[in-house]
């Protein structure tokens, strides 16, 4: 199991012991920090420490995160990272929420790159990923219509991923399957990062369906279970 540290926790409000004053450029508003198995993407299984930033532009019809809307505390970034160095993690997510929502979001991606960590950001496609850090690995959602959210796409933002970036499709149906199929012809996704990331939507799609749909149409894609919920149900801190 994990050891998770939520910022609710009374140890954890800042590494520091203080509230950050500065600007919000320099602080951060966070749900959780936590170490726990990745439970997607292409470093699926490995130890990871995650940031979660609170809040979020959107509202996906099947969010699992919802608790991170609001909330959470405060902190600067060098208290972010600082608590990130205590689990000597070789893996770092940062997620949401919407973590670009936050303008610290870009600062603190380059100082945890500058640590050493194998960073990712976890974000909706929904905000520029302009100004991202060239050697974090963004998994950019590309929301789906069956999402509630598929008129939020930025896709301005395809031409910006780099090649060790992702591309994710949570898929709802079997329309949204046919949806993700169109996209990935129409902007050459496969060719433009290193992993296109087919995932059933929890509860709504089996897997079996979808592994089924994206083996007979023979799909450069990898589907993805997402492995924390199969461990932990979907518990936060995981």
């Amino acid at each position: 199991m994990s050891n998770s540290v939520s910022t609710s926790d009374p140890v954890a409000p800042s590494v520091s012991g203080q509230t950050p004053t500065g600007t919000a450029e320099h602080t951060l508003r966070i749900t959780e920090v936590f170490y726990s198995l990745q439970g997607e993407a292409r470093t699926v299984g490995l130890p990871t420490v995650f940031v979660r930033l609170t809040g979020c532009p959107l509202r996906c019809l099947y969010c699992d995160t919802e608790y991170a809307f609001s909330g959470g505390e405060s902190f600067a970034v060098d208290d972010v990272v600082a608590q990130v160095a205590g689990y000597s993690p070789r893996y770092v997510t940062v997620t949401g929420g919407e973590p670009l929502a936050q303008k610290a979001c870009l600062p603190l991606l380059a100082r945890l790159c500058d640590a050493g960590y194998e960073v990712s950001l976890e974000t909706s496609g929904a905000i520029s990923v302009v100004g991202v850090d060239e050697r974090v690995v963004t998994v950019l959602d590309l929301k789906t219509p069956a999402s509630g959210e598929v008129a939020r796409n930025d896709y301005d933002n395809i031409p910006l991923l780099k090649q060790h970036d992702q591309v994710k499709f949570v898929i709802c149906d079997r329309a949204d399957y046919e949806w993700a199929r169109f996209k990935l012809d129409e902007y050459q996704l496969a060719s433009r990062v290193s992993d296109i990331l087919f995932s059933p939507s929890h509860g709504q799609l089996s897997g079996r369906d979808l592994a089924e749909w994206i083996l007979a149409d023979n799909l450069p894609v990898r589907l993805q279970l997402q492995l924390h919920k199969l461990l932990w149900n979907d518990a936060p801190g995981h």
